[in-house]
């Protein structure tokens, strides 16, 4: 079972590549530029482990209870922050009493949306003697089913963030609204890149942000095309169980 679903992720990979190769040569980028996020929430540990195997060195998941047992398998129980290389990204919605299993254990937090979230995970992380590399999430497209902040309470949110010593704040996350045509979705990508740079112009935290979260399976080398840093891939890369 173990071959068949490495061959079948072998394969997803290297069409993934070249499309990502592709997005980059049409918008003049590195290939080095962007990253790649395994969202391994739909897929088994046996899928997860697989993808790791294979070189997908970023994972991430939404919620902690679906992620514990893949974090211990592949990451280990004893270390906080792994055994191994894998680096994890939490990128769904945080609540705040899930901070004290999150924090220490997944690198990057994708979903600040509030301050009192970014507190909690900033007197976690004071705790543990570590500094979290975090994105804010904002709702560029304005749906009420996506979490994130409005644009327009972004610089009041960051100007709060500054002054939370164990984060740092690096970049900016959103989620496009589901489109059948992708190109759709350029002016929501867009819009968080022009965001970012502006708020890097007003020189609102300690160091400019570099990265911005964006793109998921349908909609990923628009993203590229739009500058993104970090892609979140599930289905289109390591499938769907289930």
């Amino acid at each position: 079972m173990t071959n068949t679903i490495k061959t079948a992720l072998s394969e997803r990979i290297e069409e993934v590549e070249r499309r990502i190769a592709a997005a980059c040569e049409r918008s003049g980028r590195s290939r080095e530029d962007v990253n790649i996020i395994a969202v391994t929430k739909y897929v088994s540990l046996e899928t997860a482990e697989a993808a790791y195997q294979l070189g997908l060195q970023h994972l991430g998941e939404n919620r902690w209870q679906d992620a514990k047992d893949k974090w211990e398998a592949i990451s280990g129980k004893d270390s906080g922050k792994g055994s191994g290389q894998a680096i994890w990204h939490f990128i769904g919605s945080l609540q705040t009493n899930k901070v004290k299993d999150v924090i220490g254990k997944f690198t990057y937090i994708h979903s600040i949306d509030r301050l009192s979230l970014a507190q909690a995970i900033d007197k976690r992380a004071s705790q543990l003697g570590i500094t979290v590399p975090c994105f804010v999430q904002v709702n560029v497209s304005g749906e009420d089913s996506k979490h994130g902040i409005e644009p327009e309470q972004l610089p009041v949110l960051l100007t709060e963030l500054k002054e939370l010593s164990s984060l740092r704040i690096i970049g900016l996350m959103t989620m496009a609204p589901y489109e059948t045509e992708a190109e759709e979705t350029r002016p929501v990508f867009r819009a968080l890149r022009e965001l970012r740079d502006e708020m890097n112009k007003r020189e609102l935290l300690s160091e400019p942000m570099k990265e911005l979260s964006m793109g998921m399976s349908g909609d990923f080398a628009v993203a590229i095309e739009e500058g993104a840093t970090w892609i979140r891939l599930g289905t289109i890369l390591v499938g769907k169980e289930g």
